[in-house]
Protein backbone atom coordinates (compact mmCIF):
# COMPACT_ATOMS: atom_id res chain seq x y z
CA UNK A 1 0.00 0.00 0.00
CA UNK A 2 1.29 3.47 -0.91
CA UNK A 3 0.95 6.16 1.71
CA UNK A 4 0.95 9.90 1.14
CA UNK A 5 3.59 12.03 2.83
CA UNK A 6 0.84 13.49 5.01
CA UNK A 7 -0.21 10.02 6.20
CA UNK A 8 3.37 9.08 7.00
CA UNK A 9 4.03 12.29 8.92
CA UNK A 10 0.84 12.16 10.96
CA UNK A 11 -0.26 8.62 11.83
CA UNK A 12 1.83 5.89 10.18
CA UNK A 13 3.76 3.66 12.66
CA UNK A 14 2.22 5.39 15.71
CA UNK A 15 0.23 2.23 16.64
CA UNK A 16 -2.03 3.54 19.46
CA UNK A 17 -3.32 0.01 20.12
CA UNK A 18 0.19 -1.00 21.23
CA UNK A 19 0.38 1.90 23.70
CA UNK A 20 -2.93 1.76 25.57
CA UNK A 21 -4.59 3.94 22.92
CA UNK A 22 -2.14 6.80 23.26
CA UNK A 23 -2.40 9.04 20.18
CA UNK A 24 1.13 10.33 20.73
CA UNK A 25 3.60 7.44 21.18
CA UNK A 26 5.26 7.25 24.61
CA UNK A 27 8.87 8.25 25.13
CA UNK A 28 10.93 5.19 26.09
CA UNK A 29 13.35 7.19 28.18
CA UNK A 30 15.58 4.29 29.14
CA UNK A 31 19.21 3.43 28.58
CA UNK A 32 18.71 -0.35 28.65
CA UNK A 33 16.13 -3.12 28.43
CA UNK A 34 15.98 -6.06 30.87
CA UNK A 35 15.08 -9.70 30.17
CA UNK A 36 13.25 -12.48 32.00
CA UNK A 37 15.97 -15.06 31.35
CA UNK A 38 19.66 -15.07 30.54
CA UNK A 39 18.91 -17.18 27.47
CA UNK A 40 16.58 -14.47 26.12
CA UNK A 41 19.20 -11.82 26.87
CA UNK A 42 22.00 -13.58 25.03
CA UNK A 43 19.76 -14.31 22.06
CA UNK A 44 18.73 -10.65 21.80
CA UNK A 45 22.31 -9.48 22.24
CA UNK A 46 23.48 -11.64 19.36
CA UNK A 47 21.32 -9.47 17.05
CA UNK A 48 21.53 -6.17 18.89
CA UNK A 49 20.74 -4.07 15.81
CA UNK A 50 17.34 -5.76 15.62
CA UNK A 51 16.38 -6.10 19.30
CA UNK A 52 15.86 -3.75 22.22
CA UNK A 53 18.98 -4.24 24.34
CA UNK A 54 20.64 -0.86 24.81
CA UNK A 55 19.59 2.57 23.53
CA UNK A 56 22.98 2.94 21.85
CA UNK A 57 21.34 0.62 19.37
CA UNK A 58 17.56 0.35 19.01
CA UNK A 59 14.95 2.23 21.01
CA UNK A 60 11.14 2.06 20.40
CA UNK A 61 10.64 5.84 20.24
CA UNK A 62 13.56 6.43 17.92
CA UNK A 63 12.48 3.47 15.82
CA UNK A 64 9.10 5.11 15.09
CA UNK A 65 10.93 8.18 13.78
CA UNK A 66 13.28 6.04 11.71
CA UNK A 67 10.40 4.13 10.13
CA UNK A 68 8.63 7.36 9.21
CA UNK A 69 11.75 8.90 7.65
CA UNK A 70 12.55 5.74 5.68
CA UNK A 71 9.03 5.68 4.28
CA UNK A 72 9.11 9.41 3.45
CA UNK A 73 12.34 9.02 1.49
CA UNK A 74 11.12 5.75 -0.12
CA UNK A 75 14.10 3.97 1.42
CA UNK A 76 14.40 0.54 3.04
CA UNK A 77 16.01 1.67 6.30
CA UNK A 78 16.84 4.78 8.29
CA UNK A 79 19.24 5.34 11.18
CA UNK A 80 18.99 8.49 13.28
CA UNK A 81 21.92 10.23 14.95
CA UNK A 82 22.55 12.86 17.59
CA UNK A 83 23.32 15.49 14.93
CA UNK A 84 23.56 15.97 11.20
CA UNK A 85 27.35 15.82 11.43
CA UNK A 86 27.00 12.57 13.38
CA UNK A 87 25.16 11.13 10.38
CA UNK A 88 27.69 12.47 7.86
CA UNK A 89 30.67 11.26 9.92
CA UNK A 90 29.13 7.81 10.24
CA UNK A 91 28.92 7.43 6.45
CA UNK A 92 32.57 8.26 5.92
CA UNK A 93 33.79 6.16 8.86
CA UNK A 94 31.72 3.16 7.73
CA UNK A 95 32.32 3.15 3.98
CA UNK A 96 35.87 4.49 3.56
CA UNK A 97 39.32 3.06 4.16
CA UNK A 98 42.88 4.27 3.73
CA UNK A 99 43.56 5.16 0.12
CA UNK A 100 39.93 5.89 -0.83
CA UNK A 101 38.77 9.10 -2.49
CA UNK A 102 35.57 11.14 -2.05
CA UNK A 103 34.35 13.34 -4.90
CA UNK A 104 32.32 16.33 -3.70
CA UNK A 105 29.90 18.05 -6.07
CA UNK A 106 28.36 21.52 -5.82
CA UNK A 107 28.95 23.80 -2.80
CA UNK A 108 29.23 21.76 0.41
CA UNK A 109 28.47 22.46 4.08
CA UNK A 110 31.61 23.83 5.76
CA UNK A 111 31.94 21.28 8.62
CA UNK A 112 31.65 18.44 6.09
CA UNK A 113 34.66 19.89 4.28
CA UNK A 114 36.51 20.27 7.57
CA UNK A 115 35.84 16.62 8.40
CA UNK A 116 37.34 15.52 5.08
CA UNK A 117 40.40 17.67 5.67
CA UNK A 118 40.82 15.88 8.99
CA UNK A 119 40.43 12.48 7.33
CA UNK A 120 43.44 13.28 5.14
CA UNK A 121 45.44 12.36 8.26
CA UNK A 122 44.13 8.81 7.81
CA UNK A 123 44.99 8.53 4.12
CA UNK A 124 41.56 9.43 2.69
CA UNK A 125 41.56 11.81 -0.28
CA UNK A 126 38.92 14.20 -1.56
CA UNK A 127 38.38 16.69 -4.36
CA UNK A 128 35.68 19.07 -5.58
CA UNK A 129 33.95 19.50 -8.91
CA UNK A 130 31.08 21.75 -9.94
CA UNK A 131 29.08 19.54 -12.29
CA UNK A 132 30.93 16.95 -14.44
CA UNK A 133 31.47 13.94 -12.16
CA UNK A 134 32.58 11.63 -14.97
CA UNK A 135 35.78 13.53 -15.71
CA UNK A 136 36.70 13.86 -12.02
CA UNK A 137 36.37 10.19 -11.01
CA UNK A 138 39.59 8.50 -9.94
CA UNK A 139 40.37 4.78 -9.77
CA UNK A 140 40.07 5.00 -5.97
CA UNK A 141 36.84 7.07 -5.86
CA UNK A 142 34.55 5.41 -3.36
CA UNK A 143 31.80 7.99 -2.76
CA UNK A 144 30.28 10.82 -4.80
CA UNK A 145 28.87 13.22 -2.22
CA UNK A 146 26.43 15.92 -3.30
CA UNK A 147 24.39 18.83 -2.01
CA UNK A 148 21.56 20.00 -4.23
CA UNK A 149 20.48 22.71 -3.76
CA UNK A 150 23.99 23.61 -2.66
CA UNK A 151 25.11 25.43 0.44
CA UNK A 152 24.88 29.25 0.36
CA UNK A 153 24.30 29.64 -3.41
CA UNK A 154 21.43 27.07 -3.62
CA UNK A 155 22.56 25.81 -7.05
CA UNK A 156 20.69 22.77 -8.41
CA UNK A 157 22.60 20.00 -10.20
CA UNK A 158 21.44 16.94 -12.16
CA UNK A 159 20.86 14.18 -9.59
CA UNK A 160 19.75 11.50 -12.04
CA UNK A 161 22.93 11.96 -14.09
CA UNK A 162 25.09 11.72 -10.96
CA UNK A 163 23.28 8.59 -9.73
CA UNK A 164 23.72 6.95 -13.14
CA UNK A 165 27.42 7.82 -13.12
CA UNK A 166 27.83 6.25 -9.68
CA UNK A 167 26.04 3.06 -10.74
CA UNK A 168 28.11 2.77 -13.90
CA UNK A 169 31.37 2.96 -11.95
CA UNK A 170 30.27 1.05 -8.84
CA UNK A 171 30.63 4.15 -6.65
CA UNK A 172 28.33 5.00 -3.74
CA UNK A 173 26.28 8.17 -4.17
CA UNK A 174 25.17 10.21 -1.16
CA UNK A 175 23.29 13.49 -0.92
CA UNK A 176 22.62 15.95 1.87
CA UNK A 177 18.88 16.44 1.27
CA UNK A 178 18.28 18.80 4.19
CA UNK A 179 17.39 21.84 2.05
CA UNK A 180 14.41 20.21 0.32
CA UNK A 181 13.33 17.66 2.94
CA UNK A 182 11.66 14.46 1.66
CA UNK A 183 8.52 16.52 1.04
CA UNK A 184 10.07 18.33 -1.93
CA UNK A 185 12.80 15.94 -3.11
CA UNK A 186 13.33 12.16 -2.94
CA UNK A 187 16.84 11.36 -4.22
CA UNK A 188 16.60 7.60 -3.55
CA UNK A 189 13.91 7.37 -6.23
CA UNK A 190 16.44 8.88 -8.66
CA UNK A 191 19.04 6.21 -7.95
CA UNK A 192 21.03 7.65 -5.04
CA UNK A 193 22.31 5.16 -2.48
CA UNK A 194 22.01 7.39 0.60
CA UNK A 195 20.02 10.45 1.60
CA UNK A 196 21.18 12.46 4.62
CA UNK A 197 19.34 14.97 6.79
CA UNK A 198 20.05 17.40 9.54
CA UNK A 199 16.86 16.84 11.52
CA UNK A 200 17.70 20.06 13.34
CA UNK A 201 16.37 22.03 10.38
CA UNK A 202 12.94 21.76 8.72
CA UNK A 203 12.07 18.26 9.91
CA UNK A 204 12.41 19.21 13.59
CA UNK A 205 11.13 22.64 12.66
CA UNK A 206 11.03 24.30 16.08
CA UNK A 207 14.69 25.16 16.77
CA UNK A 208 14.66 23.10 19.95
CA UNK A 209 16.36 19.83 18.97
CA UNK A 210 19.52 18.63 17.21
CA UNK A 211 19.59 15.42 15.18
CA UNK A 212 20.57 13.71 11.95
CA UNK A 213 19.52 10.78 9.77
CA UNK A 214 20.79 8.49 7.00
CA UNK A 215 18.32 6.64 4.75
CA UNK A 216 18.95 4.06 2.02
CA UNK A 217 19.04 0.34 1.25
CA UNK A 218 18.97 -1.92 4.32
CA UNK A 219 22.34 -3.62 3.77
CA UNK A 220 24.11 -0.27 3.40
CA UNK A 221 22.41 1.54 6.28
CA UNK A 222 22.87 -1.50 8.51
CA UNK A 223 26.61 -1.31 7.87
CA UNK A 224 26.57 2.36 8.84
CA UNK A 225 24.50 1.38 11.90
CA UNK A 226 27.08 -1.19 12.97
CA UNK A 227 30.27 0.80 12.47
CA UNK A 228 29.40 4.48 12.17
CA UNK A 229 26.62 4.58 14.75
CA UNK A 230 27.21 2.01 17.48
CA UNK A 231 30.99 2.43 17.57
CA UNK A 232 31.06 6.22 17.21
CA UNK A 233 28.14 6.72 19.60
CA UNK A 234 26.30 9.69 18.06
CA UNK A 235 23.02 8.60 19.68
CA UNK A 236 19.73 10.46 19.28
CA UNK A 237 17.99 10.43 22.64
CA UNK A 238 14.40 9.09 22.86
CA UNK A 239 13.23 12.48 24.09
CA UNK A 240 14.77 14.25 21.09
CA UNK A 241 13.29 11.60 18.78
CA UNK A 242 9.88 12.42 20.22
CA UNK A 243 10.39 16.14 19.54
CA UNK A 244 11.29 15.37 15.93
CA UNK A 245 8.23 13.10 15.55
CA UNK A 246 6.20 16.08 16.74
CA UNK A 247 7.88 18.21 14.10
CA UNK A 248 6.98 15.71 11.39
CA UNK A 249 3.26 16.10 12.19
CA UNK A 250 3.22 19.55 10.59
CA UNK A 251 6.12 19.22 8.12
CA UNK A 252 4.00 19.11 4.91
CA UNK A 253 2.00 22.17 5.98
CA UNK A 254 5.03 24.10 7.19
CA UNK A 255 6.98 23.47 3.98
CA UNK A 256 4.14 24.88 1.89
CA UNK A 257 4.11 28.02 4.03
CA UNK A 258 7.91 28.39 3.99
CA UNK A 259 7.71 28.15 0.20
CA UNK A 260 4.91 30.69 -0.15
CA UNK A 261 6.62 33.17 2.17
CA UNK A 262 9.99 32.80 0.43
CA UNK A 263 8.52 33.37 -3.02
CA UNK A 264 6.85 36.57 -1.78
CA UNK A 265 10.14 37.82 -0.32
CA UNK A 266 12.00 36.96 -3.54
CA UNK A 267 9.55 39.04 -5.59
CA UNK A 268 10.28 41.94 -3.27
CA UNK A 269 14.06 41.45 -3.49
CA UNK A 270 13.86 41.58 -7.28
CA UNK A 271 12.84 45.23 -6.99
CA UNK A 272 15.92 46.30 -5.02
CA UNK A 273 18.64 48.00 -7.07
CA UNK A 274 21.17 47.32 -4.31
CA UNK A 275 21.10 43.59 -5.14
CA UNK A 276 23.38 42.03 -7.75
CA UNK A 277 21.95 38.48 -7.66
CA UNK A 278 19.39 36.34 -5.83
CA UNK A 279 20.00 32.63 -5.26
CA UNK A 280 17.06 30.22 -4.99
CA UNK A 281 16.09 27.15 -7.07
CA UNK A 282 12.88 28.88 -8.20
CA UNK A 283 15.15 31.23 -10.19
CA UNK A 284 17.25 28.53 -11.92
CA UNK A 285 17.72 29.05 -15.66
CA UNK A 286 17.06 25.36 -16.38
CA UNK A 287 13.55 25.03 -14.98
CA UNK A 288 13.15 21.57 -16.54
CA UNK A 289 15.95 20.20 -14.37
CA UNK A 290 14.32 21.65 -11.25
CA UNK A 291 10.90 20.35 -12.24
CA UNK A 292 12.27 16.84 -12.88
CA UNK A 293 13.71 16.37 -9.41
CA UNK A 294 11.96 18.81 -7.09
CA UNK A 295 8.28 19.28 -6.26
CA UNK A 296 8.67 22.49 -4.28
CA UNK A 297 11.04 24.95 -2.63
CA UNK A 298 12.03 25.57 0.94
CA UNK A 299 12.56 29.00 2.48
CA UNK A 300 16.37 29.14 2.42
CA UNK A 301 17.79 31.68 -0.04
CA UNK A 302 20.61 34.14 -0.42
CA UNK A 303 21.34 37.38 -2.26
CA UNK A 304 24.40 39.45 -3.12
CA UNK A 305 24.78 43.14 -2.42
CA UNK A 306 26.31 45.06 -5.33
CA UNK A 307 28.60 46.92 -2.95
CA UNK A 308 29.48 44.12 -0.57
CA UNK A 309 31.94 43.86 2.27
CA UNK A 310 31.94 43.33 6.01
CA UNK A 311 30.83 46.89 6.85
CA UNK A 312 27.97 46.88 4.33
CA UNK A 313 26.73 43.44 5.36
CA UNK A 314 26.93 44.33 9.05
CA UNK A 315 25.08 47.61 8.47
CA UNK A 316 22.28 45.75 6.70
CA UNK A 317 21.95 42.95 9.23
CA UNK A 318 22.17 45.15 12.31
CA UNK A 319 19.13 47.16 11.27
CA UNK A 320 16.79 44.14 11.27
CA UNK A 321 14.51 43.27 14.17
CA UNK A 322 12.28 40.42 12.99
CA UNK A 323 15.10 38.43 11.39
CA UNK A 324 17.30 36.98 14.12
CA UNK A 325 21.07 36.70 13.66
CA UNK A 326 22.26 33.14 14.10
CA UNK A 327 23.45 29.88 12.62
CA UNK A 328 21.25 27.06 11.35
CA UNK A 329 17.92 27.45 9.54
CA UNK A 330 14.62 25.69 8.94
CA UNK A 331 12.85 26.64 12.15
CA UNK A 332 9.64 28.63 12.58
CA UNK A 333 11.63 31.85 13.01
CA UNK A 334 13.29 33.87 10.24
CA UNK A 335 17.08 34.07 10.44
CA UNK A 336 19.80 36.06 8.72
CA UNK A 337 23.50 35.30 8.37
CA UNK A 338 26.48 35.85 6.11
CA UNK A 339 29.77 34.01 5.54
CA UNK A 340 31.70 37.31 5.49
CA UNK A 341 34.12 38.04 8.32
CA UNK A 342 36.50 40.96 8.78
CA UNK A 343 39.41 39.11 7.16
CA UNK A 344 38.08 36.36 4.88
CA UNK A 345 37.07 38.14 1.67
CA UNK A 346 39.82 36.48 -0.41
CA UNK A 347 38.86 33.08 0.96
CA UNK A 348 35.22 33.61 -0.03
CA UNK A 349 36.24 34.66 -3.53
CA UNK A 350 38.29 31.47 -3.88
CA UNK A 351 35.15 29.51 -2.98
CA UNK A 352 33.13 31.38 -5.59
CA UNK A 353 31.12 33.40 -3.06
CA UNK A 354 30.55 37.14 -3.22
CA UNK A 355 31.74 39.24 -0.28
CA UNK A 356 28.27 40.76 -0.08
CA UNK A 357 26.45 37.44 0.19
CA UNK A 358 23.63 37.38 2.77
CA UNK A 359 21.58 34.28 3.60
CA UNK A 360 17.95 34.38 4.66
CA UNK A 361 15.98 31.57 6.26
CA UNK A 362 12.39 32.60 5.69
CA UNK A 363 10.26 31.48 8.63
CA UNK A 364 6.54 31.37 9.27
CA UNK A 365 5.96 35.05 10.02
CA UNK A 366 3.86 37.02 7.55
CA UNK A 367 5.75 38.01 4.38
CA UNK A 368 4.59 41.61 4.85
CA UNK A 369 6.30 41.74 8.24
CA UNK A 370 9.51 40.27 6.81
CA UNK A 371 9.55 42.62 3.83
CA UNK A 372 9.05 45.61 6.12
CA UNK A 373 12.00 44.45 8.20
CA UNK A 374 14.23 44.00 5.15
CA UNK A 375 13.39 47.55 4.10
CA UNK A 376 15.18 48.69 7.27
CA UNK A 377 18.28 46.86 6.11
CA UNK A 378 18.29 48.45 2.68
CA UNK A 379 17.78 51.86 4.26
CA UNK A 380 20.95 51.24 6.30
CA UNK A 381 22.99 50.87 3.11
CA UNK A 382 22.78 54.60 2.49
CA UNK A 383 26.29 55.97 2.50
CA UNK A 384 25.62 58.39 5.33
CA UNK A 385 24.90 55.42 7.65
CA UNK A 386 28.36 53.88 7.20
CA UNK A 387 31.27 55.80 8.67
CA UNK A 388 34.21 56.67 6.45
CA UNK A 389 36.50 54.69 8.73
CA UNK A 390 34.78 51.51 7.69
CA UNK A 391 33.04 51.08 11.00
CA UNK A 392 29.32 50.36 11.26
CA UNK A 393 27.29 53.37 12.36
CA UNK A 394 26.47 53.38 16.01
CA UNK A 395 22.74 53.40 15.35
CA UNK A 396 21.58 49.85 16.12
CA UNK A 397 18.32 47.97 16.49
Amino acid sequence: MKYTDEQICTQLFDSPSEHHGAVSPPIYQTSLFSFETFEAFTEAQSAERENYVYTRGVNPTTEILENKLAMLERGEMCKCFGSGMGAISAIFHSLLKKGDHVLFMNTIYGPTQQLMEHLENFGIEHSFVTEDAESAIRPNTRIIYVESPGTMTMKVIDLMKIAATGMRHGIYTAIDNTWSTPIFQKPLTMGFDLSIHSLTKYIGGHSDVVGGAVIGKKNLVDRIFQYGFQLNGSVLSPHDASLIIRGLRTLPLRMKQHQANALRVIEYLKTKEEIAAIHHPSLEDDSSLVDNQMTGFSGLLSFELKEGGFEQVAAFINKLNVFKIGVSWGGYESLINSPIKRNNQAELENQGMASGLIRLSIGLESPELLISDLENGFHALKKDEILSKGEVASETK
